[in-house]
């Protein structure tokens, strides 16, 4: 089974497959050219690459990747051997920064937890009437970091904070997501304010937003047969928004409602989802 993903480096995508079969990552050879070397045509720099090099051969292949236009196309593909051997051939001033980045894309937590975030759209994990509620946060959350966090699915006891933000104090957490659990989520606006007071408890040590982002579109699909189409909403002006909602949830309501689909069964568009969520969590 292939799993169609995208990489960032610099905020530059580089469009992968998961190969499932042989469990292994294959990197669109063009895109990982264009950050490597930037040169103004990098499907012409990489052929000239690949005839010098022959000893790339056992590393590259061919799958269809999506392009701009949204179709997939038979394009040329290396694996993380072929990366590695591509980063010894072609001098870039990125180099030390992209085998940094290569160490960060095979972080077992990050990738193991993605693979699974993958996994989850086919999933019956939750009953109708735990929609919207912490017992599904929970679930969720379970499901993405079992066997790599600890606590994975376990309301945090700490109290935490993040850039300056103190989340809800771990003394009165489990009060606040029943408050949390009662909020009305019948409306569009409704659940983006749910979602809001989600984030501002904080309910885990680690791996808050990408749960509950998933749990937010679980419960937009339930309520209103919408889902949100997160790439289209810019990583810095998501997190912009999010840090901005406990005072103006404005921004929020506005990224998100421009963002809304009813394109709800598309597993494609679940999958971008997964990439741009866990994107949102890179450090830069």
């Amino acid at each position: 089974m292939l799993k169609h993903s995208i990489r960032y480096f610099n905020n530059k995508p580089v469009r992968a497959v998961w190969d499932n079969e042989n469990s292994m990552w294959w990197y669109s050879a063009v895109d990982f050219i264009a950050i490597l070397v930037e040169p103004n045509s990098p499907r012409r720099y990489w052929n000239n690459v690949k005839v010098r090099n022959p000893e790339l051969s056992p590393f590259c292949g061919q799958l269809k990747l999506y392009a701009d236009d949204g179709k997939k196309y038979l394009s040329d593909v290396i694996n993380e051997e072929g990366v590695r051997l591509v980063l010894t051939i072609i001098p870039s001033k990125y180099k030390k920064a992209i085998q940094d980045w290569i160490k960060g894309l095979l972080d077992p937590i990050d990738e193991q937890s993605k693979k699974k975030a993958y996994g989850f759209y086919k999933t019956e994990l939750l009953e109708e009437d735990e929609i919207g509620k912490t017992v599904a946060l929970q679930k969720i959350h379970a499901y993405l970091f079992e066997g790599l966090y600890p606590f994975a699915g376990k309301i945090r006891t700490k109290t935490i904070s993040k850039g300056g933000f103190t989340f809800a104090n771990g003394d009165f957490l489990p009060q606040v997501l029943k408050d949390i659990d009662k909020m009305p989520d019948n409306t569009f606006d409704e659940i983006v304010d749910k979602y809001i007071e989600m984030n501002i408890a904080h309910p885990f040590m680690e791996g808050n937003g990408r749960s509950t982002r998933i749990w937010l579109d679980l419960l937009l699909i339930n309520r209103l047969s919408m889902c949100v189409d997160w790439s289209k909403i810019e990583k810095n002006d998501y997190m912009g928004a999010m840090r901005a909602s406990p005072v103006d949830p404005k921004p929020i309501h506005r990224l998100l409602s421009d963002a809304l689909t009813d394109n709800i069964n598309d597993r494609e568009l679940f999958l971008k989802g997964i990439d741009c969520s866990y994107y949102y969590e890179e450090e830069e």
